[in-house]
């Protein structure tokens, strides 16, 4: 199954701080999955200044259970930089 991930981050005060620290870690992460196929593309959430304020992920999984493991696996999840995350089913369009 496809799914997309929208994970708004923490509005605390340090949580792009905690975000910062752990990109490395994430990015290297997301570069090997993408490598498997099971992150299919994603990218940081702006704001109007330009500052990364949470996450969209597409990825693939073979069930909904897959995918919370993922998502409680993930460093910015570990490390609370994400906090309001939706879910959503999607399915990718076959180009010719």
């Amino acid at each position: 199954m496809q799914f997309t991930i929208i994970a708004r981050d923490d509005t605390a005060l340090g949580t792009l701080e905690r975000r910062l620290a752990a990109r490395e870690e994430h990015m290297e992460r997301i570069h090997a999955m993408k490598t498997e196929g099971t992150i299919i593309d994603g990218g940081a959430l702006i704001d109007a200044d330009g500052k990364m304020i949470g996450s969209v992920v597409l990825c693939e999984y073979p069930d909904r259970e897959a995918l919370d493991a993922y998502i409680e696996s993930e460093v910015y999840f570990r490390k609370g930089v994400w906090k309001d995350i939706t879910v959503l089913p999607f399915r990718r369009v076959q180009w010719r």
